[in-house]
Parts: C-alpha cells; structure tokens; sequence
C-alpha cells in the first residue's frame, strides 16, 4: 500500500514534507523542502512496508534503489535530473534529488494533446545530448520512456526543456557488482534487451526513438493487449510509417525517427551524437514544419556555438550553459555595434555574418564568425579604459551572442575558467598580428 494524505510524513530526514507527488512499484515521491538551502527537493522513498532482505523481490527494491544511489552527486547536465544525496535509512532508505514542476511527456502522448513538430524534435534532441553525457560518465538507462522525461514548463504552461529521470535501472559500464538484466518498459525496448543480452548506447537510442514515435502519432511503434504479442511485434513487423499519420510529418523526419527504431543495433545510428545531429538537421533543414518562425532554436545555438573556435575548448555541460545564460540577437547590415568613445558593458561573439572594425574612419579589419568584438573594453581594468577605440559596423547580416557582465557572472567557475582561456587566445592571437603589422607592415597591409 502507498502512503495516502492521512499518513504523511511531516518529515523525512531533515527535510519537511509538503505534499505527495506520486508512487512507483516500490516507491513514494514527495515534495519537500530543504530547511538549509531553501529550495523545494523531490524525495523518493522506499516502502517502509517493503520485505525483508530475505524475501523474494526485496533484491531488486535494493539493487534499483543503490543503482540511482551511487549516482548522487555525479550527474551534472542541465537536461539530467540531478540527484542531490542518497541516504540508505535500514527501514526506509530515500533519494534526494531536484524537483521539476511540471509533467512527464506521458501526458503529451495523447492525440489530443500533441505537442508541435518541430518542439518534439527539439525536446528529442536534447534528451540525445544529455543521454549521450550519461554514456560517457559509463551509464546506460535502459528505461527511456516518456513517464521518465520530465517536461519544463514556463509561466503559462507551454514545455520550454525536458529533463531525464529515474536512473534505477540504469547498466553502470564501470561498476563491479552484479547488475539487474531484463529491465525496461516493454513497449520502448529494443529486441536485444528484451533478451536480456549485451547491451550499449544504441538500445537507448532505439528508446529514444520510440518515445519520438509516440510524441508524434500519439500512439506508440508496437501495441498489443498481450505481452507475448507485443514481444512479437517488436522482433518481426516494421513500425508503420509516420507519414500519413500526421499532417506535417516528412519523408526526412519519418527516416530519422524509423532509423533509430531499426532491428538490428548495427543498423541504427552508431552513437548519440550521430542521432543529435540528425535530429537538429531536421530543424535546420526545415524538414517539420516550424511553430515559430524567426526563431533560432536551441539545439541551432548548440550546433552553431560548437562550430565557433571560441568554444571549442567547452564541453557540453558548458555549452548548454551559454545557450541558456546568452543573448542572441540579429542584426541588419550598417548596424553600429560599437562606437568610438562608448562605455563598453558587454562583449559580442560573431556566431554568423561579419563586422568591418573602423578607426579614424578608416577600415582596419573584417572579422567573421568566431571571433570576439568588444572584449577589450569589456576587460579593462577601469573606467577610463573602458571605452571603445573603433567604430565596428555590420557588413554582412550578423548574429551574435552577447554577454554582459550579469551574465558572464551567472555562469558556473568552469564555463568561466573556459571563457578566461577563450579571452586568452583570442587576445594572443591579436599582439601577434600586432607583431606582424609592425615588423612586417607591407606584407599586412
């Protein structure tokens, strides 16, 4: 039996409890809040009713629950539910981790509440990204469905992220002890784990593309009202197509979704990153039909941001971040970025386009894609160096990511150190230019 609102526990640990937000096969999940750190935490617990250790099934509660355990403090994406600490209580051992308002894609898999073409495609993207950070700290989930991708949700209820949940089934690559087989959701698993049998990325990846299907049709790849036919459906028959099923669904996007979905691992796509890039190809080829046009999405901003020199010492973990913390705007060719005497309190990084740099109205150089505009201002010391020395105007269409110092300060010490080192070559980059023009003026010139 689950814990009903008569019995709720005021306190777990040192954490109040504030309401029920659910259960699982073994397990009650709470809202409650940290008394030190002021945050709201969702809790998952065990049964405190659950078998002894030597009873048949207690195994598994454990096993699932030292799964997610060991992971406390590990996983740190910002499209990962993070698990915050794991206390192993003899009656009733619990996991502490970060609450996300809001709902599961599961509510989205109905066909009358469908979410827009080209915002799956985006949500499925980043679901890639993070999976594929997970299988490089050595993690397999084996349970990728929608009930444990957890929507984020704005101020009016519109989904504006996605986060992985749930980790106790999760194959760790790097643990010694023996680990649970024949784990997942029957309807999102691929034929080889369903045998129980080797399993890597891709099996996640035929997960992953079996939630797609269903957030697009509304209905899942393979559906029977029996285990041993579903089972069957899923070593023999082909997915139905997704074209025709809905309006807007194209060849290309039909391709990526059953690709991911195939039999054979070796016939998916070989890795996470392989399948991200196919999916925000989508997006960029305008291949779904776009929800909101003008609008430069984030798996774009990922991929653009990736391309850049500046960046390209940042991992994932700290690219996300600049997606999320940056300003990115567009600006017409003529427009004055910077002006000769202005007080600079922000910097640019030319994501697209060019810039023509001007002093004394006369042009110095052209800068392109990757390179930084503003920088120098943006570092000076003090007041009365912080102040631009060039005129630089747009000569080609240009977006950029801007930053001010608010923002630079709202990034984590390791995307700091790494804008730091960014700053470093790009300054070095210009004193040896500096050398050259001095040294060697005709040939600059």
């Amino acid at each position: 039996m689950s814990v009903t609102a008569d019995d709720l526990p005021s306190h777990i640990g040192r954490y109040q409890v504030l309401r029920r937000l659910g259960e699982g096969a073994t397990s009650d999940v709470f809202l409650a809040r940290d008394p030190f750190q002021q945050h709201d935490v969702a809790i998952k617990r065990m049964r405190a009713w659950a078998p002894p250790p030597d009873a048949p099934g207690s195994d598994f509660s454990n096993r699932f629950f030292s799964a997610e355990a060991a992971l406390a403090g590990r996983l740190h994406h910002p499209n990962v539910v993070a698990i915050l600490d794991a206390v192993a209580e003899d009656s009733s051992p619990y996991l502490v981790m970060e609450y996300v308002p809001g709902v599961t894609l599961k509510h989205f898999c109905r066909s009358d509440r469908l979410l827009a073409l080209d915002q799956i495609v985006e949500l499925a993207f980043k679901c890639a990204m993070a999976l594929g950070y997970v299988y490089r700290q050595g993690l397999i989930h084996r349970d990728v469905k929608p009930a444990n991708l957890l929507a984020v949700l704005d101020g009016s209820g519109q989904v504006v992220d996605v986060k992985v949940s749930d980790f106790g089934s999760a194959l760790n690559l790097n643990a010694d002890a023996t680990q649970i087989h024949r784990v997942g959701s029957l309807a999102y698993m691929p034929p080889e784990q369903i045998e129980g049998g080797d399993v890597d990325c891709r099996a996640d990846i035929y997960a992953l593309g079996a939630v797609l299907y269903h957030l697009i049709g509304g209905r899942p790849p393979f559906d029977a009202p029996h285990q041993m036919a579903l089972m069957h459906q899923i070593y023999h028959q082909a997915p139905l197509p997704l074209v025709g099923q809905r309006e807007g669904v194209s060849e290309a996007l039909d391709a990526v979704v059953l690709r991911a979905l195939a039999k054979a691992p070796h016939a998916r796509y070989a890795d996470w990153d392989a399948f991200a890039q196919a999916l925000s190809a989508l997006v960029a080829g305008q291949q779904v039909p776009l929800n909101r046009l003008g609008e430069v999405r984030d798996s774009e901003r990922f991929n653009l941001l990736r391309a850049l020199e500046f960046f390209s010492e940042f991992g994932d973990v700290q690219l996300w971040e600049v997606v999320r913390r940056a300003r990115w705007k567009r600006y017409p060719v003529g427009h004055a970025l910077f002006k000769r005497g202005q007080e600079g309190n922000s910097f640019h990084i030319i994501a697209q386009g060019e810039v023509e740099v001007f002093r004394d109205g006369r042009l110095v150089a052209t800068l392109g894609a990757g390179t930084s505009v503003g920088e120098m201002a943006y570092l000076a010391p003090n007041p009365d160096l912080r102040k631009h020395s060039a005129d630089i105007r747009v000569s080609q269409e240009c977006t950029t990511i801007c930053f001010q110092p608010e923002t630079v300060g709202q990034l984590s010490p390791e995307c700091q150190h790494r804008f730091d080192r960014g700053f470093i070559r790009v300054l070095v980059r210009r004193l040896h230019a500096a050398h050259e023009a001095l040294h060697h003026p005709r040939r600059i010139l």
